[in-house]
């Protein structure tokens, strides 16, 4: 049986910075300091999380500045101006980053599927807005 709390995510098997996404994260929840945790320690054979990037209005208050994940934590910062539906994760000081597709908690299961899969397909150039589009089509 599959833990109903393991870490839903899905990337690129060869990330490259010519993709629009690097791959799509489905969270439990909306609470930021449960829900990231788990995410960085699944990536973290991919170097050391240092920042996370998040859009303000996808996630609950409080927002705070420094999550206690990973070896040194990592720095929290929540813009209105990140597009929704949107993570971007900096390691090893701005190196190497991840572009997420953050697919909204509740999602059906088969549609959250199917959108993970296209924010991880390196040939498939939707964007973020498209692929929450394709997902707000599919509950009409």
């Amino acid at each position: 049986m599959t833990d109903p709390q393991a870490v839903r995510v899905r990337l690129d098997p060869e990330p490259s910075r010519e993709t629009v996404l690097d791959g799509g994260w489905w969270p439990h929840s909306t609470d930021v300091m449960v829900e990231l945790p788990q995410l960085i320690e699944a990536l973290s054979g991919r170097g050391e999380i240092t920042h996370a990037l998040l859009n303000s209005g996808d996630w609950d208050l409080p927002h705070e500045r420094r999550l206690s994940a990973g070896r040194k934590g990592v720095r929290l910062g929540f813009y209105s101006s990140q597009p929704a539906g949107l993570i971007t994760l900096m390691s090893d000081f701005g190196r190497d980053r991840f572009d997420l597709f953050v697919v909204p908690p509740g999602t059906d299961s088969a549609d959250a599927d199917s959108a993970m899969t296209a924010a991880a397909d390196a040939h498939d150039g939707r964007r973020v807005p498209e692929l929450l589009d394709s997902l707000r089509g599919s509950k009409v």
